[in-house]
């Protein structure tokens, strides 16, 4: 087509066109008649029809200068005929006409005529340009004009009204056609048209009929397509905002628009379609079979149809999650503030639950998690502290980042309540109901009756009409309180400014008792002491690091004092900030934790000097002067939940950071010569480097092997662990996130403080020793050592070491037997060992030399006591004193003898008593302990220790077990023992030989008050190794949550949350029988074949889908008409099962197992034969089966990557793999639907299966379209429509991007 409207053809057409026209209307030829003529005369100049040239002239003409009836109905004839192009004619008209239509009524009535036959042309109005389109084709050129003129009717009809309009906004000019217009004319005539009646008439109706044109537009399912395509994909989203103003303002004045236009009371339809447009949800038929499953709600959401355990069943990620964050075993390098926040928005989404239905699950999660362990077990983590700390911290604060992005979209300021912030004020309230999750544990009794009597002093005095908020902190003994966990919730939801004090005044908030006993008696607090001025001494110093700060006043003084005070006020500074105030810093000023963390993390970092390097005197210098107040801060994070509190924060990457120029430094500086043990001796090189490294160790599973050396292939584990270089990669990410606009965005303003982003970027290669270490000991982990020649420095180093070790035993009266080194694989050679010359024997070298030759001296000593020339007691000796010297050995201990116990090539030794310590009757009693507990949840296994017969240890093992009983249990060596706990469990999970056990019940003799404790531990060890194991608890837990009670038929008689965690797992002991979930969740991470785990929470699904169908099925006749409500009841049941199955898997095995679920595992099944159990298993069995497959690949991909993340360590950790995951998975449904691929599974069940699956895509993440090849859509559409899907298929296309907005025009056209 011609591009200039009006200029194309040239004069010489333009004057030939216009006489044809006229001889044919001087002769009275009818329409069809004078349009041939117009062919004749278009066709003797060359060009083709529909001709764009001929177009422009006769409009051009239209309006106005031969505006007459005749040349209208040529124009209509034309088009009717093919000689013009519909779309591109009335793209012509509309800037000619509309602006004139007051002062041609007649043209204006015609234009709307042809309306109803609509098309455009970029051309005409110059789309491309306003709508931001680049190589405009001709399905955008489409559906923009219909953006066009819908948007100028409405201008027109509110103006034509009496009302302002987009038009008087100046805007005008972009649909005006340029040259001299004949506005005079115009004005002449309009004057004289005042008085002809008639022609008023004629723009009244005109109004009526452009509300008609506009109802008949928006209300034909074509156009609605078309403008949402505007809706979705629309490059500028300002110019379909433009339309949704216009109608706002149709809205705003529809009543007075009633009265005026006789039509009226279609603007109500007309506003009813338009929000149709504008709501981006797919609602599917709810005709179909597939549709009642696929929506769920033919009366309301998914929630209005369950009651009881079936609501708070929807919610079983949020149990999941929060229990499965709780273990401090599994470091995180992503905040539980992030995640929650995410995992929180994908839930509400796929529930299609209110905010505060959302919100209230959230806060009972977080009360059934505490009182889960309410009476915690004894043991080496107390891990009430960290419960709390979700409840009280976490939540509140990803509560708060979800507010913050409403009130950052709404832009709301002052008191209005948004939806979110309402919804959380109403779950809040609605929480006083639950009264037995709100019993608050022993040792918060006093906090809950302190926050309770705070909110009854303040309702006292507002009563009193003294609503002054500095009263609210009096003491008042006639204003006692009865606590619970709801006045801890909401003190912290106050305290992060989430609402306000007037929720004190809530009915029923507070409870007065004049009877309340604390306790413990009221005292003063040692905090107020510190700010008045009181020195620092001894116990002030212990009272303030049992008691935790009370204000940001308080925190920051002393962390002023931590950096510029004395030597020694450094020291107790640090020592306080990481006490209680870290690790219960939940307690009444919740908010003040998040300061905590961030002042020890910058504590660490302090002595980091400005090259990061530590290789210059001043550095090195810097480091010594701050050695003490170093020590205190590392022990402090290395103390029971501090390091597992830090790591919920998401500030494990920083941590990292700051501790590894720590350990370069320290590292590369040598003790004095006089250096004996670190231990038990002062603070010295080596005792801050040892601290320094193990806590950086405790970071990550450095004792595994790196990624690439894990199995890859089925069978295999596909975990991913991290690692120091991801550690980094997520600190340096987050820097340059910091630095991007997306970062103000989403920011939370209460945690801006805690996440405060370094603006340099660390990297393992600025510390050479570190890094050194780092591929030494993935080396050693991935194979044997290899000789070293004599004169090498680490032949010395090590032989300096054997000398050492063995003058001690020599020391002793011990013989060594000679030369422990002559039976080893020639790592070290021989050296003589003399008892004299005491200060040259010990290797005074750096902590980094020492690091490196520990492991030639470990291959030394264990050939030794293999081959019978060191005894098992010289061993477990010689270990101990390498710890003693430099306790970082343990960390090379570690590595050397877990990767020695998993080549499996030491013989094992028998632990009776004798050579080896004896777990004696222990090991029975533990192990008949570990098969009740998990008999009473449904998993049965056999006894691996047979009596009469001594138990069996690999030598590694066996030496590892026998060093770590020889520690005591200090604080002073908490650092140590949060090495030794992992270690141990992983060495035993590593061994063919079933070694847990053993070791917990020497750890029982041990300390016998960790019994429950230690019980709990190695419970997890026998689904290492036993598959069916593994396959019954996760039977066990399917049945646990959906298995109907004995009692009655009804299968939501008693399911859900309960039955699967529990309610509480400890009763003066461990209480039984104990969860199924509860036990999955602890020992998931030991699960060696997550490919095996995937396929039986797969089928587990499958099977429940199968019985649902059939229970349902079986209720009664399939003829009654009341047979869809239990199809839509079994649906919803099917679709926890699926949630709960998408839970377990993600937590087993997160974004690899995904992967592997949606590239291998699903598709295989599709392809595979059905099971015998599972043959001809009818519609209704083959349909549910293919919903609750959908609906779990979906959750687990939606749980893991939702709609958008925008967080940096969200998007680092798992939005990268999903563009080729689920690319790849769609690929494979386009193939099957394309003939290409051949199935196994019924036909029913790929046909629910995949028209589920792109419905829930559709619906709750349409940005992943995006990222899918235009052809696989089309594919896929392709088939949905065989099917009679015609709007999942017109709905998946809209979706799909800007190159799909031809597609979907050319499929409706």
């Amino acid at each position: 087509m011609a591009p200039a409207p009006g200029a194309g053809g040239g004069g010489d057409l333009e004057s030939r066109v216009m006489a044809a026209v006229k001889a044919s209307e001087a002769r009275g030829d009818p329409p069809l008649l004078r349009a041939v003529e117009l062919a004749r005369v278009v066709a003797g100049e060359g060009a083709g029809i529909p001709s764009a040239d001929l177009a422009g002239i006769l409009v051009s003409n239209l309006c106005f200068a031969h505006n007459s009836p005749s040349l209208w109905k040529l124009v209509g004839q034309a088009m009717a005929s093919r000689l013009l192009c519909p779309l591109h004619v009335l793209a012509l008209l509309t800037p000619r006409v509309l602006p004139q239509r007051r002062a041609q009524p007649e043209a204006y009535r015609l234009y709307l005529e042809l309306m109803k036959i609509t098309k455009s042309t970029d051309d005409a109005l110059q789309l491309s340009k306003t709508y931001g389109f680049s190589g405009i084709d001709f399905g955008q050129v489409v559906i923009m004009f219909m953006l066009v003129v819908a948007t100028k009717l409405i201008d027109s009809i509110l103006e034509d009204c009496g009302f302002p309009s987009g038009l008087a906004e100046g805007k005008a000019d972009v649909y005006a056609i340029e040259g001299p217009q004949p506005m005079d004319l115009d004005v002449k005539r309009a004057s004289m048209e005042k008085q002809n009646e008639h022609r008023e008439q004629l723009r009244r109706k005109n109004t009526v009929m452009a509300l008609d044109v506009l109802h008949m537009m928006v209300a034909d399912r074509k156009i609605q397509s078309f403008l949402r395509l505007i809706f979705l994909n629309i490059v500028r989203p300002e110019k379909f905002s433009a339309l949704s103003q216009r109608f706002s303002s149709m809205e705003a004045h529809k009543m007075a628009l009633e009265t005026i236009l006789p039509a009226g009371h279609k603007i109500n339809d007309l506003l009813i379609n338009i929000r149709r447009v504008c709501n981006a949800d797919y609602q599917p038929n709810e005709k179909r079979l597939v549709g009642v499953l696929g929506n769920m709600r033919s009366s309301g959401s998914l929630l209005g149809q369950l009651t009881g355990a079936g609501r708070a069943a929807c919610w079983i990620i949020f149990d999941i999650y929060v229990e499965n964050a709780i273990d401090g075993k599994h470091l995180s390098g992503v905040s539980a503030i992030e995640v929650l926040k995410e995992t929180t928005k994908t839930l509400q989404a796929l529930n299609e639950a209110s905010w505060q239905e959302t919100f209230k699950a959230l806060w009972i999660s977080g009360l059934r998690l505490v009182q889960r362990a309410r009476e915690p077990l004894e043991g080496p983590i107390p891990h009430l502290d960290a419960r709390l700390c979700m409840l009280l911290a976490f939540i509140p604060l990803s509560i708060a980042a979800i507010l913050k992005e409403e009130s950052d979209v709404s832009g709301a300021e002052g008191i209005k309540i948004l939806p979110r912030r309402q919804g959380l004020i109403s779950s809040l309230q609605d929480l006083i109901q639950y009264s037995g999750l709100l019993v608050p544990p022993s040792s918060v009794v006093n906090a809950a009756n302190a926050a309770a009597s705070k909110a009854a002093i303040f309702k006292a005095n507002y009563k009193a009409g003294a609503g002054n908020s500095s009263m609210v902190g009096q003491t008042d003994s006639s204003s006692k309180a009865v606590g619970n966990m709801l006045h801890l919730i909401i003190e912290a939801c106050i305290s992060r400014n989430l609402i306000d004090t007037s929720a004190y005044l809530w009915p029923g908030y507070v409870v007065l008792s004049g009877t309340l006993k604390d306790t413990t008696l009221p005292q003063e607090s040692p905090w107020l002491n510190f700010m008045q001025g009181a020195p620092l001494s001894g116990p002030l110093i212990d009272a303030l690091v049992a008691t935790p700060a009370s204000s940001v006043a308080e925190l920051d003084k002393l962390y002023n004092i931590a950096i510029n005070g004395s030597e020694e006020e450094k020291t107790a500074a640090a020592k306080i900030l990481c006490g209680a105030s870290l690790v219960r810093g939940w307690n009444i000023q919740m908010a003040l934790l998040e300061h905590v963390v961030r002042m020890v993390v910058q504590l660490l970092s302090l002595p980091l000097s400005s090259d990061s390097s530590a290789s210059t005197h001043g550095s090195v210098s810097h480091y010594l002067a701050q050695m003490s107040t170093l020590n205190v801060i590392l022990l402090g994070v290395s103390y029971g939940d501090a390091i597992h509190i830090l790591s919920l924060y998401g500030m494990v990457p920083d941590v990292a950071a700051a501790l590894m120029p720590l350990c370069e430094a320290f590292g590369s500086i040598a003790p004095p010569s006089n250096h004996r043990s670190t231990i038990f001796g002062e603070t010295s090189v080596y005792s801050v480097f040892s601290c320094a490294f193990l806590c950086l160790l405790r970071l990550w599973k450095f004792y595994k092997p790196p990624q690439e050396y894990c199995l890859a292939g089925r069978g295999g584990s596909v975990r991913l662990e991290l690692t120091l270089d991801y550690l980094l990669l997520m600190r340096n990410n987050r820097i340059e996130f910091s630095d991007s606009p997306a970062a103000s965005r989403n920011s939370c303003n209460n945690m801006g403080s805690v996440n405060e982003v370094p603006t340099q970027p660390v990297y393992i290669d600025s510390f050479p020793k570190l890094r050194a270490w780092y591929f030494q000991n993935q080396a050693c982990i991935a194979s044997t050592l290899s000789g070293l020649c004599n004169k090498n420095p680490v032949h010395q180093v090590a032989n300096k070491i054997l000398s050492m070790l063995c003058r001690k035993m020599n020391k002793s009266g011990v013989s060594s037997g000679g030369n422990l080194s002559s039976t080893s694989s020639g790592s070290v050679s021989g050296s003589s060992v003399s008892a004299s010359d005491d200060s040259y024997q010990r290797p005074t070298v750096p902590a980094w030399e020492f690091l490196e030759a520990v492991p030639f001296v470990l291959e030394a000593v264990l050939t030794a006591c293999a081959h019978g020339r060191l005894s098992s007691r010289d061993l477990t000796t010689s270990l101990r004193d390498l710890v003693d010297f430099l306790p970082a050995s343990l960390a090379a201990i570690v590595s050397y003898f877990s990767a020695e116990i998993t080549r499996g090539i030491w013989k094992t030794v028998p632990m009776n008593g004798t050579e080896w310590p004896s777990p004696g009757n222990s090991l029975h009693s533990i192990e008949a302990e570990i098969k009740e507990i998990l008999a009473s949840a449904g998993v049965q296994i056999h006894s691996c220790y047979p009596r009469g017969v001594p138990p069996m240890l690999p030598l590694p093992m066996a030496a590892l077990v026998s060093l770590t009983i020889t520690f005591k249990l200090d604080r002073s060596l908490e650092y140590i023992h949060g090495i030794i706990g992992q270690a141990l469990e992983n060495c035993a999970g590593g061994s063919s030989w079933p070694s847990m056990p053993i070791i917990g019940a020497l750890w029982t003799q041990k300390v016998r008050r960790w019994h429950d404790f230690i019980v709990l531990s190695c419970m997890r060890s026998p689904f290492g190794r036993d598959k069916d194991a593994v396959a019954q608890l996760i039977q066990s837990c399917f049945s646990s949550f959906l298995q109907s009670s004995s009692s009655g038929s009804d299968i939501t008689a008693n399911r859900g949350v309960g039955a699967f965690l529990g309610d509480s797992i400890t009763n003066q002991g461990l209480r039984l029988p104990m969860a199924p979930g509860f036990i999955y969740l602890r020992t998931c991470r030991t699960f060696h074949d997550t490919y095996f785990v995937s396929e039986v929470i797969l089928k587990q699904v499958i099977e429940w889908a199968h019985k649902l169908a059939n229970g349902w099925s079986s209720s009664g006749p399939p003829q009654l008409k009341s047979g869809r409500t239990p199809l839509s009841g079994a649906a919803s049941m099917a679709h926890q099962v699926a949630m709960l199955g998408g839970g377990l898997l993600c937590v087993a095995g997160g974004p690899l197992v995904v992967q592997v679920l949606y590239e291998e595992t699903l598709p295989t099944l599709l392809l595979s034969a059905r099971e015998q159990s599972l043959r001809d298993p009818g519609p209704v069995s083959s349909t549910l089966q293919g919903y609750a497959m959908a609906n779990m690949l979906f959750f687990c991909g939606s749980l893991l990557w939702g709609a958008e993340r925008t967080s940096p360590v969200m998007k680092l950790s798992f939005l990268s793999r999903r563009p080729r995951v689920v690319g790849t998975h769609m690929d494979f449904i386009a193939g099957v639907l394309d003939g290409h691929i051949l199935l196994g599974c019924d036909p029913g069940t790929w046909k629910a299966y995949v028209s589920r699956f792109v419905f829930l895509v559709v619906k709750f993440v349409p940005s992943w379209l995006r990222d899918i090849k235009l052809d696989t859509l089309k594919k896929i559409a392709a088939g949905l429509r065989s099917w009679h899907e015609h709007d999942l298929a017109l709905s998946l296309l809209e979706r799909a991007g800007p190159d799909a907005i031809s597609v979907v025009v050319e499929t409706l056209l």
